[in-house]
């Protein structure tokens, strides 16, 4: 693990540790080159879910590539996985994070298609949710969906999400500039921010 790594692997181990017990079926963890084949062959099995709403890495070259454009800084790429087995569920990166006077968060989340349907991924997010709020202590975290994804707008709504409007040709998606939804999600305990300080 490079050191990034290492360092949002204790941040994840430290807010999970902190949650009350209970019988939560699944559990975060941060994404490593260790994950290549599982996602790989995830990320294969699921096309048919995910088509047009997002492209995954697909191959070996491409998860590799996927994996050198993170930066610690400013991007969370986690795992939400069975606690039971360990079976990769689905995926949640927190994008573009900025601090100082916006303390954002974007995310971004897809299931797979093994398990998808069983509730997972909603627990799985909102866990994330909490860890965004909670452990990086920051104010907001938005999502962009397309308008004809409604297992995701769902999803995010009933996470307590609110719609801000709608971008036209906001990201470009499987060929084509797409518009998208503005969703968002202040935290309910906002911590004061500076913006001389780049994490609270």
């Amino acid at each position: 693990m490079t050191e990034g790594l290492v360092q949002i692997a204790a941040e994840v181990e430290a807010f999970l540790a902190s949650l009350e017990p209970g019988s939560a079926r699944v559990t975060l963890r941060p994404m490593t080159r260790h994950d290549e084949a599982e996602f790989v062959a995830l990320t294969r099995a699921s096309q048919e879910l995910h088509h047009p709403w997002m492209s995954l890495p697909g191959t070996a070259e491409e998860f590799r590539t996927y994996l050198t454009h993170f930066d610690p800084a400013t991007t969370r790429r986690l795992l939400v996985c069975l606690r039971d087995s360990g079976d990769i569920a689905g995926m949640v990166n927190i994008n573009s994070i900025i601090r100082g006077r916006f303390q954002n968060g974007s995310l971004g989340y897809a299931a797979f298609a093994p398990t998808a349907g069983h509730g997972y991924m909603g627990e799985g997010l909102a866990l994330v949710v909490r860890y965004a709020f909670e452990q990086l202590r920051l104010h907001r975290l938005d999502a962009q969906i397309q308008p004809d994804n409604h297992a995701s707008l769902k999803l995010i709504q009933r996470l307590g999400f609110h719609y801000e409007g709608s971008s036209q040709g906001l990201l470009f998606i499987d060929g084509a500039w797409r518009d998208h939804e503005r969703w968002a999600l202040l935290n309910p305990s906002p911590w004061p921010a500076h913006p001389s300080l780049p994490n609270p």
